[in-house]
C-alpha cells in the first residue's frame, strides 16, 4: 500500500517551511527514468567508489548520476528534492551546510534531485546548468554551485549561471554549449518525475535513509533523524548487514514504516488563535470558526477557494471564516493587494473587503498596478485613496500583526487554516474539511445545550488552546572590545557572530540593516568573528583583518572593511588576500601594520577568543545571533536566533526585550 494523502499544495509549506506544489499519487514500485549520463569526475568531496551495488531499486532510488557528498558507504543517507528559486529551499541550504560541517563523510551522506517548481520561471533552467555543472566539473563544482545559487537566489539568469559556472571550475564554452542544446534537461525531468512518483508534495522535500522530513526544518529534527539513524545503521553492521548495503536496507525499512501515516500535519492539537478585529464571513454566532492565514498572489490560495464556497454552501450559518494577511516575501504584488483589500474595509466594511477578496483571487495571476486600478473602480472605492493607500502602505501594520500572529502559531505558509484552532495546511479538499467541521459541531453543540451563549463558543473550545512556546536563550560568554553600529545607549544589544565567506552570513546583512532601520535609537549591533574555519578556507584571514581594521579605525574602519568583504564575496577571488588588502587600502588603513599583522597572525588571538564564545555556548554554524539587555560582556543570557532568519523573528525577540526594559 502506498502513502495515504490529500491534495496539499501551498506557496510555502507553513510549519514546514516549504514552497509546495501538488501531492501526487504514490505507487508501491517505482519505474525509474533512464540514466542519462555518467556521474562527474572525482575530486576531494566526491563519495566513494561504487561497489557495484545498485541504488536505483531502493526504495528511495539514487543514480550513480545524481550530484553526491559524503562516502557511498556512509551510515546515513539524505536524499534532497529541491528548487534552486524556492526561498525556503534556501532555508535549507543553510541548514544543509551546516549539516556538511558537522557530520563526516564516513557518517553522512548527502545526495541531491531537482524538483523546480511550475511556478519558479528560473527554477528550471537554474537546475539545467547546475547539472552541466556536475557533469563537466564533478561533484565538487556542483556543491560549489549549489552553494552560490541558493546564496544568490535573487541574481538568477544565464550571466550569473555562467559566472558560477565559472567559479566552479568549469569551461564556460563547453557549460555554453551543453545548455544550448539542453544535453542535461532530462536528468532534470527525470528528477521531477521521481519526486511525483515519491509523493513529494513541495520543496525542499528530504529522505533520511528513507525517512520523509518535508520542508525547511530546524536543523535539531534533522540532527534528531541522522542521530537516530546512525546508531541504528552500526545496530545493522553488528549484525552482519554490508556497509554497501546499509542505504538500501535502512530506505526499505524507514519508507514502510511511513506507508500507513497520513503526510501532513497535526490535526489534533488545539491553537489558541486570536481572532483579533480581522475580516469576518459569517455570524459572530456561527458554532464553528475557521481562520484562514492567506496571501493574493499564492496559486494555491486561489485553488481553495472553491473549496471554501463549498463549506459556506453545506453549513451556512453554522460555519464562519476570519482572514488573516500573510503575504509572501516572494509574491511582490501581495502585499499591495492586501493594502487595496483593507482599504476596501475602511471604505465599505467587512462587505467591501470580502468583495474584494473575491475579485483580487479571480484577477489572480494579474495583480499589476493596472489590475488593482481595475479592481478598485469595479468595487466604487477611491481610487485616490486607494493609490496612497498602497504607495504609503497604509495599512502595514495590520499586516504585520497578523504575519507576526502567524510566525507565533507556526503558520508560516500560505493558504494555513485553523478550524476551531484544529490546524489544516494548503489547498486541501472539502473532505478535510468536513471531517473536522463536523467533529467541531458536535461539541459546540454540546457547549450551546450546556448552558454556552453561541458567541462564546469559539472562545470556549480554545481557552485551553496551545500558545506559542517563547523565543529560545543562550548563555555566551564575552570579553573584550568589539566593532559597534547604532547608539551605544540603546536598550537592546544584538551580538552577531558571523564569517566573513558565509553566503548566509551575507544574506543576514540587509535584515540587519532593516532592523536598525526600524529601531534606530533602541537597538545596537555588536560584532563577534565566528569562521567556520573547516568549511571556509578564506574567513579566518578575513576576520584577522577584520580586528586590524577595527584597531587601527575603529568602529568606521571595521564596517567599512566588513561592507567591502561582503560585498565581493561571491567574486573568483573576492577574499583573496591580494583583494582583502585592496580593500583595506581603499579605507585608508597602515598597510604596513595590516601586513605585519596578516604575517604574523597577530589578531588571530581575538578571533580565537570569539570562535571559543560561540563554541563554548553550543554554536555549530554561522551566522547567529544574541538579543537581549543588559551589558553584552562576561556571561550574558539572551534570546537566540540561529541563520538568516526573516525580519519578524528579530522584531519578535527585540519587542519581548524593550518590553521587560521600556
Amino acid at each position: 500500500m502506498g502513502f495515504k494523502r490529500t491534495f496539499a499544495g501551498f506557496c510555502a509549506a507553513a510549519a514546514l517551511l516549504a514552497c509546495g506544489g501538488a501531492a501526487q499519487p504514490a505507487t508501491d514500485v517505482v519505474s525509474l527514468p533512464s540514466q542519462t549520463r555518467g556521474a562527474g569526475g572525482d575530486d576531494s568531496i566526491a563519495f566513494a567508489p561504487s561497489t557495484g551495488k545498485d541504488e536505483q531499486t531502493a526504495a528511495v532510488p539514487i543514480l550513480h548520476s545524481d550530484p553526491t557528498w559524503g562516502a557511498r558507504t556512509a551510515l546515513v543517507t539524505i536524499v534532497e528534492f529541491a528548487d534552486f528559486q524556492c526561498p525556503y529551499c534556501a532555508k535549507a541550504a543553510d541548514t544543509i551546510e551546516h549539516l556538511r560541517k558537522e557530520y563526516s563523510q564516513h557518517d553522512l551522506r548527502l545526495v541531491y534531485k531537482h524538483e523546480p517548481l511550475p511556478f519558479h520561471p528560473e527554477a528550471k533552467p537554474c537546475a539545467e546548468a547546475a547539472e552541466t555543472v556536475h557533469a563537466l566539473g564533478g561533484n565538487a563544482a556542483f556543491w560549489t554551485f549549489y552553494d552560490l545559487a541558493f546564496h544568490d537566489q535573487r541574481n538568477l539568469g544565464m550571466p550569473s549561471y555562467e559566472a558560477w559556472a565559472q567559479q566552479s571550475g568549469v569551461s564556460v564554452g563547453a557549460f555554453r554549449d551543453a545548455m544550448r542544446s539542453h544535453r542535461f534537461e532530462s536528468k532534470v525531468d527525470d528528477d521531477n518525475d521521481l519526486a511525483k512518483l515519491l509523493g513529494v508534495s513541495g520543496a525542499p522535500g528530504f529522505f533520511v535513509n528513507g525517512i520523509r522530513i518535508a520542508g525547511a526544518q530546524p536543523i535539531e529534527k534533522f540532527r534528531a533523524a541522522i542521530d537516530a539513524e546512525l546508531a541504528a545503521s552500526k545496530e545493522k553492521l553488528a549484525k552482519g548487514v554490508a556497509a554497501e548495503d546499509l542505504y538500501m536496507v535502512a530506505a526499505k525499512e524507514n519508507y514502510r514504516k511511513e506507508e500507513d501515516q497520513d503526510d501532513e500535519p497535526d490535526s489534533k492539537t488545539v491553537w489558541k488563535v486570536a481572532l483579533g478585529t480581522s475580516a469576518q464571513l459569517g455570524s459572530k454566532t456561527a458554532l464553528v470558526t475557521i481562520v484562514e492565514f492567506s496571501d493574493f498572489q499564492c496559486p494555491y490560495c486561489k485553488r481553495v477557494q472553491p473549496t471554501l464556497q463549498q463549506v459556506k454552501s453545506a453549513y451556512g450559518a453554522d460555519v464562519r471564516l476570519v482572514f488573516k494577511h500573510m503575504p509572501l516575501p516572494f509574491h511582490p504584488r501581495a502585499e499591495p493587494a492586501a493594502e487595496l483589500a483593507l482599504e476596501a474595509r475602511a471604505e465599505k466594511g467587512d462587505t467591501g473587503f470580502w468583495s474584494a477578496h473575491d475579485k483580487l483571487f479571480d484577477a489572480q495571476p494579474k495583480l499589476e498596478d493596472a489590475d488593482l486600478d481595475r479592481v478598485a473602480t469595479e468595487l466604487h472605492l477611491d481610487l485616490a485613496k486607494v493609490h496612497a493607500a498602497i504607495t504609503a502602505k497604509k495599512y502595514a501594520a495590520t499586516i504585520q500583526t497578523d504575519q507576526d500572529q502567524g510566525d507565533d502559531i507556526q503558520a508560516n505558509g500560505t493558504p494555513h487554516f485553523f478550524i476551531d484552532g484544529r490546524r489544516v495546511v494548503g489547498a486541501v479538499g472539502f473532505d478535510k474539511f468536513k471531517t473536522i467541521i463536523d467533529e467541531e459541531l458536535v461539541k459546540a453543540r454540546a457547549l450551546v445545550a450546556a448552558g454556552t451563549k453561541p458567541e462564546n463558543v469559539y472562545d470556549e473550545l480554545t481557552k485551553n488552546g496551545q500558545t506559542p512556546p517563547p523565543p529560545a536563550q543562550k548563555t555566551i560568554v564575552l570579553s573584550g572590545a568589539a566593532a559597534m553600529k547604532g547608539v551605544a545607549s540603546a536598550q537592546v544589544t544584538i551580538v552577531e557572530l558571523s564569517d566573513f565567506q558565509c553566503p548566509f552570513c551575507k544574506r543576514a546583512e540587509d535584515t540587519l540593516a532593516d532592523v536598525l532601520k526600524a529601531y534606530p535609537t533602541k537597538v545596537k549591533l555588536v560584532w563577534r568573528h565566528f569562521p567556520l574555519r573547516t568549511m571556509h578556507a578564506q574567513a579566518e584571514l578575513a576576520a584577522e583583518a577584520g580586528v586590524e581594521a577595527f584597531k587601527q579605525k575603529g568602529n568606521d574602519g571595521f564596517w567599512k572593511l566588513h561592507d567591502a568583504l561582503y560585498a565581493h564575496q561571491s567574486d573568483p577571488d573576492g577574499l583573496e588576500r591580494a583583494q582583502i588588502e585592496g580593500y583595506a587600502q581603499k579605507i585608508g588603513l597602515d598597510m604596513s601594520k595590516l601586513r605585519t599583522a596578516l604575517d604574523t597572525g597577530h589578531n588571530a588571538g581575538v578571533v580565537d577568543a570569539d570562535v571559543k564564545s560561540g563554541e563554548d555556548a553550543g554554536l555549530t554554524g554561522a551566522p547567529a545571533f544574541f538579543i537581549g539587555t543588559g551589558a553584552a560582556t562576561g556571561s550574558w543570557t539572551a534570546y537566540y536566533i540561529s541563520g538568516a532568519q526573516p525580519l519578524a523573528k528579530f522584531r519578535k525577540v527585540i519587542d519581548l526585550s524593550l518590553g521587560a526594559h521600556p
